[in-house]
């Protein structure tokens, strides 16, 4: 239930303070937007169409796009509306609304790269137990992180649509958030802090610290148990892909939830949220496609079989 409020819209600010025609803007993000969803969605078709990548790795894979669009869809189509428009507001509703889903897919995401992390860890450390284990647990963990990051935003919502906003009503941020729209909020926000702070924070750098961890264990292994070169390198490559995707994802989202707000850093949040937000979900299937080889050839038999 929404709390009464006397702000019933907020004013977005622009993605950039620097002097650039809106319609430049408009193009290059409706670009980035269109390259997201024709990228993620030909790495969806084609892990659930080709029988070969029915696989634990290739279905958190296909997790891993269908997240990419959404997270995307969250912010950039409202973006590219206001690119075009001299009243950039958003309803109350669309705000908390687009604030629940830009973390249920944020935290979702997170906490699935620790779980792909974990996959190619039995892969690689446990090769003659992987398909016993892992087709036991992907869907049940695949699952388990969406339920979890789907509470995770519907608490950050309801505590955020509680609140009462009787200031300003101008966000200094490109898309609604929790801290930008907890420093215009009236009366007691310790709580809401506390959650940000807690509960959001915990998610990101335990996922961050598991993913590394299956990472150390991997690179361990690898150097003590395996003698042959080839054999390394084959490994290390398998993982480099992910390992890209880890680090672009994590460097930006930690950088924004575990360092407190203030006036100046709200800025870095608001680049630290573009990379992760619009650069990062790009890059995802440039990287998956342009490193995997299996990815590579079945795009080229769904092509061939299109002709």
């Amino acid at each position: 239930m929404l709390n009464r409020t006397s702000v019933t819209e907020f004013l977005l600010l622009p993605v950039t303070d620097v002097q650039v025609p809106q319609p430049v803007l408009f193009v290059l993000f409706l670009a980035i937007y269109i390259v997201n969803v024709a990228g993620n969605g030909a790495i969806l078709m084609v892990v659930t169409s080709d029988p070969r990548l029915h696989s634990p790795m290739y279905f958190f894979l296909g997790n891993l796009a269908c997240i990419d669009i959404c997270f995307s869809t969250v912010s950039l189509p409202k973006m590219l509306e206001n690119f075009l428009s001299t009243h950039k507001a958003i309803s109350f509703l669309g705000c908390i609304s687009q604030l629940h889903f830009f973390h249920f897919m944020g935290s979702t995401e997170a906490m699935l790269l620790a779980v792909m992390g974990f996959d190619r860890f039995v892969a690689i450390c446990k090769p003659l137990h992987y398909t016993l284990i892992m087709n036991q647990v992907c869907i049940q963990m695949a699952v388990t992180v969406w339920i979890i990051g789907f509470f995770h935003a519907l608490l950050h919502s309801v505590m955020t649509s509680r609140l009462n906003f009787c200031g300003s009503n101008q966000i200094n941020h490109f898309f609604c958030d929790v801290k930008p729209l907890l420093k215009l909020a009236c009366g007691n926000t310790e709580l809401n802090w506390w959650l940000v702070n807690n509960v959001t924070g915990t998610i990101a750098t335990g996922s961050c610290f598991l993913t590394f961890l299956s990472y150390f264990y991997i690179i361990v292994y690898l150097f003590f148990k395996t003698h042959s070169c080839s054999m390394l390198r084959k490994a290390l490559s398998t993982c480099a892909s992910h390992f890209m995707v880890v680090v672009l994802f994590y460097v930006p989202g930690v950088f924004v939830y575990i360092h407190p707000a203030s006036s100046s850093s709200m800025d870095q949040d608001q680049i630290s949220a573009l990379m992760f937000n619009g650069v990062t979900p790009v890059l995802n299937p440039l990287i998956y496609t342009l490193r995997n080889k299996e990815v590579k050839r079945a795009l080229r038999r769904v092509i061939s079989r299109s002709q």
